[in-house]
């Protein structure tokens, strides 16, 4: 057989080997397990609050603690502010902000699915940028599993959250936006794919 021949063969055959393992999302690679990783992460958006709100809410204007966040958010159009006297006592009333949705703040709310008018600002997902390192096993019911190390960084983020405003007010989206932190996920083989199991 000419060595030309052969070459050519061996191209084909590399360039098929090639093709094949690049579609094949159960083979234990990084993209493959960047794929689940990521594919988990888009549904579960990063927001600014630890537990979601109800709106509309009330804060004292006189509490810096409590307003900040809410006119930081006004300014970023997300909420409408109005002002308004709140009695105490009898003879005694103390100035009050309302915060409400805008039109606009609608359009960027997460509403929360287990509690009615509850719901979030969320202003990006995790997204990985490398896999440090995987090990393969295979868990309780013999399933193949695989642990991971990654790193990650805050991505598709809108772009109220880059104001200097927000990031005053929400000290952890400035963080979370300016760092690229690491973490460990499972993942499981899923009939054809890897899945993020926690």
């Amino acid at each position: 057989m000419p060595i030309d021949r052969i070459r050519c063969y061996a191209l084909v055959l590399g360039v098929f080997t090639l093709l094949t393992t690049g579609c094949n999302k159960a083979a234990n690679t990084d993209l493959n397990y960047k794929t689940a990783l990521n594919d988990h992460f888009k549904a579960f958006p990063t927001c600014i609050w630890s537990e979601p709100k109800k709106f509309p809410v009330q804060a004292a204007t006189s509490d810096d603690s409590k307003t900040e966040g809410y006119d930081a958010l006004t300014q970023e159009g997300l909420l409408t502010r109005t002002t308004a006297e709140k009695k105490v006592l009898i003879i005694a009333s103390k100035q009050v902000n309302n915060y409400d949705l805008s039109d606009k703040g609608r359009t960027s709310w997460t509403p929360d699915s287990s509690q009615p008018g509850y719901g979030n600002f969320c202003y990006g997902n995790k997204e990985v940028t490398s896999i440090d390192n995987s090990t393969l096993g295979t868990n309780g019911a013999g399933v193949k599993t695989v642990d991971v190390s990654y790193h990650y960084k805050i991505a598709n983020v809108a772009a109220w959250a880059n104001s200097q405003e927000m990031k005053t007010a929400y000290p952890s989206i400035d963080s979370a936006l300016g760092s690229n932190p690491s973490d460990r996920a499972t993942l499981v083989m899923t009939g054809d794919h890897w899945q993020f199991v926690k």
